[in-house]
């Protein structure tokens, strides 16, 4: 099995036909069809299948691309490691972030790591952990940053690092009929929006005392978030932080409950069995760093 027969598989899988990955790569389609049919026959099984459409995979063949892409992209990051080692500052770095982060943390470190490594590649991709964790996992993303996730402490491919504690609060518009409440009790039977997983907001809630609601809207934008909350009378539980973003104070406010509050964790999620290249271990650093100023001003 050779290195450009995986490359070549990969890339009939991603394009979703041999002509289009054929022009990807720069090569010929019969060359491109020999590539992958040489590695059917050494694997003794077929990896393809021809569709009206073009070609999907087997289930041989989705089985095995999951762990050639990760292999794929491990060499891909090996020769860029190798270029980065002889003082080359290029390469490729892909970072996944909640709605939250996205706002305070990592436009910080890009800021920095920019002019420290203005030529690598930059990919930023904002959405809930269980989205974006599952890229780490295959190497689309080589981090996370998020908060985190109940569950996830017994998976030995994700490695997590804390960086910082967020205090959270119970949010709403301002003037809400239950503005005023100081029980968490009296919150039971409200409608929840939810802006982290809702695992994450199951957990808060079962730690305040209020049971789980069996519907809850899950909301992964920040500006739709705010314009919910504004008009109706859904309630939220988020980080104290929120208060400070722009515009939040004109339309939202705090139900100061009594009860206490859970701290939700928020860290870094990466592979636990491959080390980051340089850019994107320089790229951690800074989101650790910026994190942890952020969380000793508070």
């Amino acid at each position: 099995m050779r290195l450009n027969q995986i490359r070549d598989f990969v890339a009939v899988i991603e394009a979703g036909s041999i002509s289009a990955a054929a022009r990807q790569l720069g090569v010929s389609q019969p060359g491109l069809t020999k590539s992958v049919g040489t590695l059917e026959a050494e694997l003794a099984v077929s990896l393809l299948q021809r569709t009206p459409r073009g070609v999907s995979p087997t289930r041989y063949g989705r089985a095995f691309y999951v762990r050639a892409r990760a292999a794929h992209s491990e060499l891909e990051k090996a020769q860029h490691e190798m270029a980065q080692m002889g003082g080359a500052r290029s390469g490729h770095v892909a970072i996944g972030f909640g709605p939250f982060v996205a706002a305070q943390l990592v436009p910080q470190a890009v800021v920095q790591f920019r002019r420290q490594f203005p030529a690598v590649e930059l990919r930023l991709l904002e959405g809930f952990a269980h989205a974006t964790l599952p890229l780490v996992r295959d190497e689309t993303l080589d981090m996370v940053v998020s908060p985190r996730l109940p569950g996830l402490r017994n998976d030995p491919a994700i490695r997590f690092r804390p960086i910082f504690h967020h205090n959270q609060i119970v949010v709403a518009r301002r003037g809400h009929p239950l503005a005023k409440v100081r029980r968490a009790a009296e919150l039971v039977g409200a409608e929840w929006l939810s802006f982290e997983p809702r695992a994450v907001t199951d957990k808060a809630l079962t730690h305040l005392g209020v049971p789980a609601p069996r519907q809850i809207t899950q909301c992964e934008s920040l500006n739709v978030l705010f314009a919910l909350l504004a008009d109706s009378d859904m309630l939220a539980v988020a980080s104290h932080r929120i208060l400070a973003l722009p515009n939040a104070g004109r339309s939202i406010q705090e139900i100061t409950v009594s009860d206490r509050m859970a701290t939700l964790t928020v860290g870094l999620y990466s592979r636990a069995d491959a080390p980051l290249t340089p850019p994107a271990a320089a790229l951690a650093r800074l989101i650790v760093e910026v994190g942890r100023g952020m969380s000793a001003a508070a």
